[in-house]
């Protein structure tokens, strides 16, 4: 089986291309640019959701797609959905990188790949993860790092962090696995940590203090639409998902993806001590 993994040079596609040539599997990387730091002999190819010249190339020869959504884009129509149904005739099987939650908030995208996915004539797995530790990594960095604090309207509720490296694991196994098929499987860490006990993780490994803000959610649409300069389709998605935080979303754990696994999930202390580097100033 050949897999093309979208996204390959972001968190969770890195995660899953690494994991489906572990497994043996066939991999190609769909990439916006060449990347050195992929694994070397991984053919890499351009994959632009914006610019449908880029998909045939990019399909051609494939027999499985592991899907990834962008951040910057918020229209499924013409983008993602797009192009799985350009690879409809020769793929066997799509494993979607979805959100907890997805099957009843139709104001966030996920929810529109969902909803094609099980329209269409391709068998489908939906990983609905719940919030990625390496959310610290990415939007969260230059917080932590320039400001020593951690700022979202998340309230106070716990959150059952995933590693993305978990979710990657089981993107391959889902590939192989055909009982996967079909499922929309819930994927979360083993325990649920707040936002403040995070803080405190951060302090105590980094050896500095690290405060966490709850934002108000006005506050945090100026924050990232000014302070970080992210458009306003991805500040308003950031929002959404953390104003479902702060409504105890995804407080619950469960054990999918232990099961899957055969092991304990990572824990967000292991996603924190395994990334110190990125936020030392």
């Amino acid at each position: 089986m050949r897999v093309l993994v979208t996204g390959a040079t972001g968190n969770v596609g890195r995660a899953a291309l690494h994991s489906v040539c572990k497994a043996g599997l066939q991999a190609r990387a769909g990439v916006r640019a060449h990347d050195a730091s992929l694994p070397p002999g991984v053919e890499q190819v351009v994959v632009d959701f914006t610019d449908p010249s880029t998909w045939d190339h990019a399909l051609d020869g494939v027999d499985a797609l592991f899907l990834l959504r962008p951040p910057q884009l918020s229209d499924m129509g013409p983008t993602l959905n797009a192009f799985v149904d350009r690879g409809a005739d020769r793929l066997e099987h799509v494993v979607f990188l979805s959100v907890a939650g997805a099957e009843g908030n139709r104001f966030i995208p996920h929810a529109a790949v969902e909803a094609h996915l099980r329209e269409g004539s391709v068998p489908y797995t939906f990983l609905r993860a719940s919030f990625f530790g390496q959310n610290l990594c990415g939007p969260y960095r230059d917080d932590i790092r320039d400001d020593d604090r951690l700022f979202v309207p998340a309230g106070h509720q716990p959150v059952t962090w995933v590693d993305t490296r978990d979710l990657g694991e089981v993107a391959a196994t889902c590939f192989a696995d055909p009982t996967l098929r079909g499922r929309a499987l819930h994927l979360t860490g083993a325990e649920a940590r707040t936002f403040d006990e995070v803080a405190a993780s951060l302090t105590e490994q980094l050896g500095r203090p690290i405060r966490y803000v709850p934002a108000s959610i006005l506050g945090y649409l100026y924050h990232q639409r000014v302070r970080r300069q992210n458009p306003w389709a991805a500040a308003l998605v950031y929002t959404v998902l953390h104003t479902a935080l702060r409504l105890g979303a995804e407080r619950e754990v469960d054990p999918t993806l232990a099961e899957i696994l055969g092991r304990p999930p990572r824990t967000i202390d292991d996603t924190i001590r395994d990334h110190l580097s990125l936020w030392m100033p």
